[in-house]
C-alpha cells in the first residue's frame, strides 16, 4: 500500500484549518445569522430582566394577571416568581429607587397570591365648602354741591290706620356640626416592636428576620428598614421575598457585631441587636439567629 508523504499530509491539515477559518469568517463577518421573531427564552439573561420590567410595568398599569403570566411563561422559567423577586433585590443592590422595583416585587406576590391585590390609597382629609353669602351693600346718596336745594313744603301730618297684626315667632335655625375626621393607620403609622424570638436552628444561623403587620395583623410589603453598625449601614424593603410573606424581610448579621434597627416608615427604633448564642445537639456553640414582629397600632 502506498503511503502519503508528510508533506501532503501537512498540507492537507493546512488546508482544512484554512478552509475552517474561511468558513467561520464568512458566518461571522460575512453574513453572520440574523434572528428575527427569536422566542424570549433564547434571550440573554439581560434581555429577559428587561423584558421582566417591561412585564411588570404593564401590569401596573392595566392589572391584567392572567395576562402577565402568559408573558412570563416565554421566558421558561421554573420559577417566575423567585426571578421577579430576585430581579428586584439586584436592582435595589446597585442602587436603584424602590419605586422601579415595586413593580416586580408586587407582582412576584399577586402571582404567589394568585389574585390581584389592591394598592393602598390613604384616606383623604375630609373638606368642607363654606358657601359664599353676598355682604350687604350699602348706597350711599351723595348730593352734588353745584345742585340748587330745593326747600321742602310743610305738610300737614297724615292720619295714620294701621292693624295689629299677630306677630310670628321666627323659624328655628338648626345648626349642624361638621363631620369630625377620625385618621386610621396607613403606611406612615408608627410601627411597635411586638415581640424579638431567638432562632435557634442552623439553617437560619445569624439571620436576622423582620416581619411588619398593620393593625389587622395583616403583613405590609414596601416598608423601608435601615441596620446600621460601626462599619457602615444598609437598606432594604419587605415584600421581595413574597415565598415567605408580604411583609417578610431579613438581613445577614456578623458575630460579635452590634446593629441598630429603624423603620423608615413610623420611625420605629431598635438599638443593642446582636446574634445571640444558641447550641447544637453535640454541645457546640453558633450564632443563631433573631425573628423581630413589627404592628401598627
Amino acid at each position: 500500500m502506498r503511503q502519503l508523504p508528510q508533506n501532503s499530509i501537512l498540507y492537507l491539515i493546512l488546508a482544512l484549518l484554512a478552509g475552517f477559518g474561511l468558513g467561520l469568517a464568512y458566518a461571522w463577518l460575512l453574513a453572520p445569522v440574523t434572528y428575527v421573531d427569536a422566542h424570549p427564552a433564547l434571550l440573554r439573561a439581560d434581555f429577559k430582566d428587561q423584558y421582566r420590567i417591561a412585564i411588570a410595568a404593564s401590569y401596573a398599569a392595566n392589572k391584567d394577571l392572567p395576562r402577565a403570566q402568559a408573558r412570563l411563561s416565554l421566558l421558561g422559567d421554573i420559577d417566575p416568581v423567585s426571578e421577579l423577586s430576585a430581579l428586584a433585590q439586584r436592582m435595589l443592590a446597585e442602587g436603584e429607587s424602590f419605586e422601579k422595583a415595586r413593580p416586580l416585587a408586587q407582582l412576584a406576590t399577586d402571582l404567589q397570591r394568585g389574585s390581584v391585590s389592591e394598592p393602598f390609597t390613604s384616606t383623604p382629609y375630609p373638606t368642607f365648602n363654606t358657601p359664599d353669602v353676598p355682604l350687604p351693600t350699602t348706597v350711599v346718596e351723595t348730593i352734588q354741591p353745584n345742585e340748587p336745594i330745593e326747600e321742602a313744603t310743610p305738610l300737614s301730618p297724615p292720619t295714620v290706620f294701621f292693624e295689629q297684626t299677630p306677630l310670628t315667632p321666627l323659624a328655628q335655625v338648626t345648626v349642624t356640626a361638621r363631620p369630625t375626621f377620625t385618621p386610621t393607620p396607613g403606611p406612615g403609622a408608627p410601627f411597635i416592636l411586638t415581640s424579638q424570638e431567638t432562632v435557634c436552628d442552623p439553617g437560619m444561623a445569624k439571620v436576622m428576620q423582620f416581619n411588619l403587620l398593620n393593625s389587622r395583623r395583616d403583613p405590609i410589603s414596601g416598608a423601608e428598614i435601615v441596620v446600621t453598625w460601626d462599619q457602615g449601614e444598609d437598606r432594604f424593603f419587605t415584600g421581595l421575598k413574597p415565598e415567605l410573606g408580604d411583609g417578610y424581610a431579613d438581613f445577614l448579621m456578623e458575630a460579635d457585631t452590634v446593629y441598630n434597627i429603624r423603620i423608615v416608615t413610623g420611625g420605629a427604633f431598635v438599638p443593642d441587636v446582636s446574634a445571640p448564642t444558641c447550641t447544637d445537639a453535640n454541645g457546640a456553640s453558633y450564632p443563631g439567629g433573631i425573628l423581630l414582629t413589627f404592628q401598627q397600632p
